[in-house]
């Protein structure tokens, strides 16, 4: 009876792994929102209406955020600016720094996030100056809130996501490191075991040579019996045998020890080709022999020359299947008196951009550049206008091994990929670190300058006259006082220091300045049905409260 195929269990372990993912997040999302709701019920500040409503919004933006984080974190924003215009609401401050700082952690490209933050301070803006009761200090607090609770969250979060990207490219230098010390070694015990394998030829070969010899010129020496001739004919064949079991030995010893393709050793191009056209991949084969005609290129190729040819074709055709499925691949063979040039090209295939099969773990063309250079070749890969193209360089005449080999693939600057890849990822988290610290201070900094600059202009424009203080007479209607006023009153949130209490009977008291000094005394104008009813001087003297 047949054994179960493996197929099935192991779509079944993939469908519980994925159950199990799938079970994590929701569990994560549901956590995510409860910490984002939970102000709802405790917090009086934002009305009823508003709370009904923010509940399925901020379940929504839980798993939205994996899928598009800034829509999500549009929708806290959107809520506070619902609230106040100054955003800030103890309601969905909370629910803005996670989101931003999930927004950070879950996107790659910068500009739309940069470019919602710059929006979404424009129309604070705009809601300063045209919703009754607000003004630019509400958006200044708009923009501190947009920095502190979105901005910094979200530099956070990038750092966080180059932390991460820093250690996966350490890990993945690590293990690449590991592949090209293993390809190292193996090339050593390969130069080893050709090296002992010369000495073999060099040595017994030439003494079971002169054993050969020697036994037939005793064959044929005059004055030997038959007895003789029949001893020296069997050392003469012995010592033939014995040569050639030396030429098998010597074969084992510098044939590839690395050499795990699911093909047949005696598999050339043509058969591999056949075998993928077999397949179903759109793949055709050009040869081109020393005399310039269709024939066979591949016909009398030293074993390491053929078995480098076979491994690049094999290599370049499982790469194009691979990353630009569907295209067409074309193999070239080009024979000439001294090398073969192997080419592989490949279009785009079914995707709209052609894939570089270069971006990868780099292992298979690691592997490449090793046995090409270990048949004295060169080893080029790069992308085309439609695709991408392997070339190999396999010269027919033996060559001298390269005393100093290098451990990988290395650009013009000397330095390999993987740690080009490790300084890059390191630079992007230093980056992401400093960003996060100077972006806020700079910001920071903007900021009090700008809320500085319009204090003294409001200050400035605080300032009542005396000239026109003294033109006010009380009974004048308020409608015709106030337009000689200045356009902003003093500035302090609190009654000023010092000032005595507001005349009982009126409705409403007004304080100017009498000049742009922060201690200067105010004058204080009262209205009553509309007229002014009470005007005076009062002091303004901050150190006596």
């Amino acid at each position: 009876m047949n054994s179960p195929a493996p197929a099935p269990r192991l779509r079944d372990r993939l469908r519980e792994g994925l159950r199990r993912r799938r079970v994590r997040q929701a569990l994560a999302d549901l956590a995510l929102w409860l910490f984002m709701a939970y102000p709802l019920p405790t917090l009086t500040e934002v009305p009823l209406w508003l709370r009904v409503v923010a509940a399925p919004l901020l379940a929504v933006a839980a798993p939205l955020s994996r899928r598009a984080p800034l829509a999500a974190a549009t929708i806290p924003a959107v809520l506070g600016l619902a609230v106040t215009p100054e955003l800030f609401t103890s309601t969905f401050s909370p629910a803005l720094v996670a989101l931003s700082f999930l927004l950070g952690r879950r996107t790659q490209d910068i500009r739309p996030s940069l470019t919602a933050a710059a929006l979404l301070c424009a129309a604070g803006l705009v809601l300063a100056l045209t919703l009754p009761g607000a003004d630019l200090w509400d958006w200044f607090t708009l923009v501190t809130t947009v920095l502190f609770a979105a901005v910094l969250p979200w530099l956070l979060g990038r750092f966080r996501r180059q932390q991460y990207e820093l250690h996966r490219a350490g890990w993945e230098l690590a293990a690449r490191m590991e592949r090209e010390q293993q390809l190292v070694a193996e090339r050593t015990r390969q130069r080893e075991r050709s090296r002992i394998a010369g000495d073999m030829h060099d040595s017994l070969g030439h003494d079971l040579s002169l054993i050969a010899v020697r036994a037939a010129a005793l064959q044929v020496s005059p004055g030997v019996d038959d007895a003789a001739r029949a001893s020296a004919a069997e050392l003469r064949q012995a010592a033939a045998d014995a040569t050639e079991r030396l030429r098998q030995i010597i074969g084992l010893l510098r044939q590839d020890a690395t050499e795990t393709s699911q093909s047949p050793a005696t598999e050339t191009v043509p058969d591999l080709v056949a075998r993928t056209a077999a397949s179903g991949v759109r793949i055709s084969l050009h040869q081109h022999g020393t005399d310039g005609a269709e024939d066979a290129a591949t016909d009398g190729l030293p074993p390491l020359v053929d078995r480098a040819a076979h491994r690049v074709v094999q290599e370049a055709v499982t790469n194009a299947t691979k990353h630009a499925p569907g295209s067409t691949i074309t193999v070239e063979l080009r024979r000439n008196s001294t090398a073969l040039e192997v080419t592989v090209r490949n279009g785009a295939g079914n995707s709209a951009t052609p894939s570089d099969p270069a971006v990868g773990n780099g292992t298979g063309l690691i592997s490449l550049d090793e046995r090409v250079r270990q048949a004295g070749g060169t080893f080029r890969t790069h992308p085309t206008d439609d695709g991408f193209e392997v070339r190999a360089h396999l010269p027919l005449t033996p060559f001298a091994a390269d005393p100093h080999p290098r451990t990988a693939p290395e650009t013009v600057t000397g330095r390999s990929r993987s740690s080009q890849e490790l300084a890059q990822a390191r630079q992007r988290a230093r980056r992401g670190m400093v960003n996060a610290l100077w972006i806020p201070a700079a910001a920071t900094a903007v900021l009090a300058m700008l809320m500085y600059g319009f204090q003294l202009y409001t200050s400035h424009q605080s300032v009542l006259p005396q000239r026109t203080y003294g033109d006010l007479r009380t009974g004048d209607t308020e409608t015709s006082v106030t337009p000689r006023l200045p356009s902003y009153e003093f500035d302090d949130e609190s009654r000023p220091y010092g000032a005595p209490p507001d005349p009982s009977d009126t409705d409403e008291c007004r304080f100017y300045r009498t000049a742009t000094f922060a201690n200067s005394p105010l004058y204080r104008l009262c209205f009553t049905d509309g007229r002014l009813s009470h005007k005076d001087r009062v002091p303004n003297d901050r150190d006596s409260g």
